[in-house]
């Protein structure tokens, strides 16, 4: 007779099987009556609802959301394709959205279907599914996402959306605007249609944005065609800076976040200080690198003692010498830590010396992240070919909503952001936006968070405020406010907070 754990194995395999397979959303009847048992009661499959399920981790604590987040796209492409075909499609407000680089998982999603059933179905973790008894666009204005998402194309989703969306979601739809190169495409649904009030809206949102011959294209052609166009611009404020002309809806999400969230942290920040004794700056620094490091590598779930972190600086750690060294993985990180500690403190020097702190941290960040994991690979916990720099694929933020852009997205995204960096004027905005515009885009696969706090110290250094470290204590309260700039778009509460530790720091 099997035993228990020959029982489990045999289910793990029909369930690797799945995954192999591409299965995201996993049905009933894909498991035998004696497996799926097991793969649950063993934490490996989470039911989402009735019938269906997801793979998860056995070591995830109870409410943790992770699992869902990450597999919300894929499992909702392939639940929807399962019951309803190909015959449905997100609504254009969501299919902007997704189409322009934010895969945020809403709270609510709303499917058109010929088959719809037109009432909510309840999820896991406050989402729902509302799939809404309605024709579908033409199969030409209809495409396919990454995630095989059932979407709207572009220009037809920028028509069918109305002027709420402009003002609800102001980067999605600028970024979406963005993309066009001229009005052309629009133009020809605007004029079979006679969508004069639509081709009003459409002119004023280019407008807005500094497209003004798209605009003037736009309402030529409509009042050539006997129409007549009113302009009108549906956004809330007015962009201060024209967007550059860069196909990339990645690289223009970001300037748009950083071109509306700046004023929000000037409001809040303090003076910058500013300083003219280097090294008595720098031995400051080395002050709070015990501090820092028990703190950052607290909030990244390590496990990490006052001790260690001594042995690590003293140069008492072996993984040469000492089998239990080199297999710790908490002693790695906190090795990796002091090299790129080092590392990073070189940065702050430069940056006192008056070099541009966004080009330094534009040249050297690579740097930092090279050090921070190379005892790992020294000693085998990690491939060599994880040092080759920005990820290669998706990567997940534990219990966020906020899924980060593709690998490819995010090469073009960390791009502009260095330029921003390099192009900001106030020291206070290139520390908030600095270390949150670099998490948001997570460009690496580990050490995102790490990396953003190095990121935040070296322009902290830019105004002369102090090395500050953002105690563990807050973890909970630090990472809602990076979740709420993330998923809403509000950088006030990250600002306040960073604002605050630095107060308590004074």
């Amino acid at each position: 007779m099997a035993r228990p754990a020959e029982k489990l194995a045999d289910a793990l395999d029909a369930l690797h099987q799945l995954q192999n397979a591409g299965r995201v959303a996993i049905r009933s009847s894909d498991l035998s009556r004696t497996d799926r048992p097991r793969l649950i009661d063993a934490g490996f499959l989470r039911e989402i609802m009735r019938g269906w399920y997801i793979s998860t981790r056995p070591d995830e604590e109870a409410g943790e959301s992770t699992a869902w987040f990450a597999s919300f796209w894929g499992f909702m492409s392939q639940y929807l394709d399962e019951r309803l075909g190909s015959e449905w499609v997100v609504g254009p407000d969501q299919s902007l959205s997704l189409l322009t680089g934010n895969r945020t998982v809403p709270p609510q999603l709303l499917v058109r279907s010929p088959g719809g059933r037109n009432k909510p179905t309840d999820l896991i973790h406050g989402t729902s599914l509302i799939d809404t008894r309605l024709d579908l666009p033409g199969e030409a204005d209809r495409t396919v996402t990454e995630d095989g998402v059932r979407v709207y194309r572009l220009e037809p989703a920028l028509i069918a959306v109305t002027g709420q969306f402009f003002t609800n979601y102001p980067t999605d739809a600028r970024t979406a605007l963005a993309t066009q190169r001229d009005a052309s495409a629009l133009l020809e649904r605007l004029l079979n249609g006679g969508h004069t009030v639509v081709a009003g809206r459409l002119a004023g949102a280019f407008r807005n944005i500094g497209r003004d011959r798209v605009a003037d294209e736009i309402v030529a052609a409509m009042r050539a065609a006997s129409y007549d166009v009113r302009e009108s611009d549906p956004f809330a404020a007015q962009l201060p800076t024209p967007l550059p002309r860069d196909p990339s809806p990645s690289a223009n999400r970001i300037r748009l976040m950083w071109m509306e969230m700046r004023g929000r942290v000037l409001q809040a920040f303090p003076e910058p200080p500013r300083t003219n004794d280097l090294e008595a700056y720098l031995e400051k620094v080395d002050e709070n690198y015990a501090a820092d490091a028990y703190n950052s590598l607290s909030i990244e779930g390590y496990r990490v003692s006052p001790e260690l972190i001594e042995r690590v600086r003293d140069g008492n750690w072996h993984p040469e010498l000492h089998e239990e060294d080199r297999r710790q993985r908490d002693a790695m990180a906190a090795r990796g830590y002091w090299e790129a500690f080092q590392a990073v403190k070189e940065s702050v020097r430069r940056v006192l010396e008056n070099e541009n702190a966004g080009a330094v941290a534009d040249r050297y960040h690579q740097e930092w992240y090279r050090a921070l994991f190379a005892p790992c690979v020294n000693v085998g916990l990690m491939k060599a070919s994880d040092l080759a720099g920005y990820r290669n694929t998706g990567v997940f933020i534990r219990g966020s909503r906020h899924v980060p852009m593709s690998h490819d997205a995010a090469r073009d995204a960390i791009a502009a952001f260095f330029e921003l960096l390099s192009e900001e004027p106030e020291p206070a905005v290139r520390v908030v936006l600095g270390h949150f515009i670099f998490v948001f885009i997570h460009p690496y696969v580990d050490g995102n968070g790490r990396m953003g706090r190095f990121l935040m110290n070296v322009m902290m250094a830019s105004g002369g405020y102090p090395w500050t470290i953002v105690p563990v204590e807050r973890r909970k309260e630090y990472m809602a406010a990076l979740e709420s700039a993330s998923v809403t778009g509000d950088i006030g509460p990250f600002a306040d907070f960073l604002a605050d530790l630095l107060k308590a720091q004074a």
